[in-house]
């Protein structure tokens, strides 16, 4: 079964981003001919860190959007957070969707935190733990406005959910490497969404706004699959 195993971005100093996310986020580093490889032991998706980009801020006209982050207990991650001096969002319950967080990494690069259970649910983390323990790399978010062109292109991945926010204007999908069954048969159904992000790999989340055009970002040099 193949597996999504990297995001690889080029960044304007790896080594610096090294400790950020070996210290902050609790990842082991690798160094590599090319850069850094980041990552959480496991099946989840690491993070390669490219030489040779240049400053970053995000825009929600880029089609890279950030990577999500899954833990067991979001209040002890942001509270580790904050007294480190890092700057985080206050977590809050998005719709039925998920217990959520966001913050971004020296370079500008966004992260989102987001619990395994709703708020209030699932269990506590271990204060000793970077981000309380059990953190794996849940998503990797793409934006586009055909999704149907992005499912025939990612033909080989699994479509796991699809979470509908009208409010906002866009839906979510969600593809993996997977044999895995979702609970529920039907993919909007929200009993599915706690089980989404407890999946031990990496997910492909889309950020759907049809007929959107978003521009490709220079620091974003692709996916990695093995």
């Amino acid at each position: 079964m193949k597996r999504l195993s990297a995001l690889r971005l080029k960044v304007k100093d790896p080594t610096f981003l090294v400790g950020f996310y070996t210290d902050m986020m609790g990842m082991q580093a690798i160094a590599q001919e090319d850069g850094w490889r980041l990552g959480y032991p496991g099946a989840d998706a690491d993070l390669v860190l490219l030489s040779g980009g240049a400053d970053y801020v995000h825009a929600r006209e880029d089609r890279y959007w950030k990577i999500g982050i899954c833990l067991p207990d979001l209040d002890l991650a942001c509270a580790q957070l904050r007294a480190r001096g890092v700057a985080v969002s206050a977590p809050r319950q998005f719709r039925d969707i998920g217990y959520m967080a966001h913050l971004t990494d020296p370079c500008g690069f966004v992260i989102e935190l987001l619990q395994h259970d709703f708020e209030g649910q699932g269990p506590r983390g271990d204060p000793d733990q970077p981000l309380g323990g059990g953190a794996h790399v849940g998503q990797i978010t793409l934006r586009s406005g055909n999704i149907v062109a992005e499912m025939a292109r990612f033909a080989e991945m699994k479509l796991l959910s699809v979470q509908e926010v009208p409010e906002n204007g866009f839906d979510l999908h969600f593809l993996a490497y997977t044999d895995d069954v979702p609970p529920n048969a039907d993919l909007k159904a929200v009993e599915n969404r706690p089980w989404l992000w407890q999946r031990p790999y990496t997910t492909l989340e889309f950020q759907h706004i049809a007929g959107a055009h978003f521009a490709q970002v220079a620091a974003f040099q692709g996916l990695e699959v093995s």
